[in-house]
């Protein structure tokens, strides 16, 4: 059966969110006077990651809420018992910086393009939709995708295989005929090919390009290698040509 839709990650995927990150925590972290608390730069945004990384494990297993994981966010990487009020004002600062440097992968327009003709498109994300639609509309490609689904508004976060079930129904397509392409070897890879989806990782960083794939899950660096893959005569849990 061929792939009729693709649906897409966003942070890391489509959208630098790393670099943006990265760019955006450390003019907050200048403008803000944080950095005197630190070695460097690089231990500073450390900090902000784990606690990132902690807290949104929080909300991806329901325990709290999406907007109650940034202030939870902003508390632990301060050290301070912040009201609500003081940890958003805090965080929508360090957003200002953030969304300065937003910017899509130079290989995601090209590909869109390539594919706007053979494929459908819709995003499944385990952020919200308030941030997501924003960001999709602000870096210039909202339009591209029939439909934007995330976490918060669905009650499931990926890997669980309910939320990409979501996107396909979204999609009025069986499983077997969507591709979900995304940058995690686990809450993107393999929640993708345990729902039946046709499961595209994207390794920018050929961290694992030694390596075999796990299976199920088809492996690409750039993707600009997405187009052959879904033209070829591929099926779910078939030796990807990519390894």
């Amino acid at each position: 059966m061929a792939i009729r839709a693709v649906v897409w990650d966003v942070d890391d995927t489509l959208f630098d969110y790393t670099t943006a990150d990265r760019l955006g925590m450390r003019a907050h972290l200048v403008a803000e006077g944080l950095l005197d608390g630190y070695d460097s730069v690089e231990q500073a945004i450390a900090h902000w990651r784990q606690a990132t990384a902690r807290q949104w494990a929080r909300f991806s297993a329901g325990e709290i809420s999406f907007q109650d994981q940034r202030r939870e966010r902003v508390r632990a990487f301060l050290g301070e018992e912040l009201t609500d009020a003081e940890a958003d004002a805090w965080f929508e600062r360090y957003v200002a910086h953030y969304e300065a440097v937003w910017a899509l992968f130079p290989d995601v327009l090209p590909v869109l393009d390539a594919l706007a003709a053979s494929h459908r498109h819709a995003v499944l994300s385990n952020s919200s939709i308030h941030v997501q639609d924003r960001k999709l509309r602000a870096l210039g490609v909202h339009d591209r995708f029939e439909a934007i689904l995330c976490a918060a508004e669905l009650g499931v976060s990926k890997p669980e295989a309910g939320a990409f079930l979501a996107a396909c129904e979204a999609l009025e397509l069986p499983p077997h005929e969507v591709a979900y392409v995304g940058d995690h070897p686990e809450i993107d890879g393999r929640g993708a090919a345990d729902a039946g989806l046709l499961s595209v990782w994207i390794d920018r960083a050929g961290v694992h390009i030694d390596g075999e794939p796990p299976v199920g899950r088809h492996r690409i660096v750039s993707l600009a290698e997405l187009p052959s893959l879904l033209g070829s005569d591929t099926r779910f849990g078939a030796a990807s040509t990519f390894g």
